[in-house]
């Protein structure tokens, strides 16, 4: 097993290194105030190292999410996504987590308890379809999810890395390396 070793914060000049590979237009970035809008609109914070890739640049497409000129509904889906998830395999696949005591016998009481207790999780932010980071403000380093329901995978140790896989030709390795920063609640699917 390999370790990650701390890494320095991303710049501003790295991320736009880094979008040059994307494949994909960019727009101006979004200044500290846009960024304080949007996490005052929708509720979240985003991590030092998303709030400097979204400074550097905008990726433009169907993937990225459009946080200046984006529709608010498709935007809120797109944050409501993981848990949305996890409510479905609470639904259809029986999903219950043994810290959440005993699961209740009616449906509706079953997914009522289990949004409560995703409500004190971490936010996961889209980066870029269904790839996340934890909204966590003013930290870096975090790795960053492929979410689909319950079915989570790490895609990148940290934002910099995923980028490095998935729109250049760096690999991401078999296992994760030592020193990965584990997700609340999130990182126990990918365990």
């Amino acid at each position: 097993m390999s370790t990650v070793q701390p890494a320095e914060a991303l710049t501003v000049e790295e991320a736009r290194v880094l979008q040059r590979n994307l494949g994909e237009p960019l727009r101006p970035g979004l200044t500290p105030a846009e960024l304080d809008d949007v996490e005052e609109q929708f509720g979240f914070a985003f991590s030092a190292d998303h709030r400097v890739f979204l400074t550097a640049g905008v990726p433009v497409g169907q993937r990225w999410p459009d946080w200046r000129h984006g529709n608010p509904d498709q935007l809120r889906k797109r944050l409501d996504w993981p848990a949305d998830g996890v409510l479905y395999d609470v639904e259809h696949n029986d999903l219950w987590l043994p810290e959440w005591g005993t699961r209740p016998r009616v449906l509706s009481n079953a997914l009522a308890a289990a949004r409560r207790h995703l409500a004190a999780v971490p936010q996961l932010v889209p980066v870029c379809g269904h790839r996340y980071l934890p909204g966590l403000r003013g930290t870096t380093g975090w790795p960053v999810l492929s979410v689909y329901q319950t079915d989570i995978v790490y895609y990148g140790w940290d934002l910099r890395n995923y980028l490095r896989h998935e729109f250049g030709d760096e690999p991401l390795g078999p296992e994760p390396p030592t020193g990965v920063r584990r997700v609340e609640f999130w990182s126990r699917f990918v365990e």
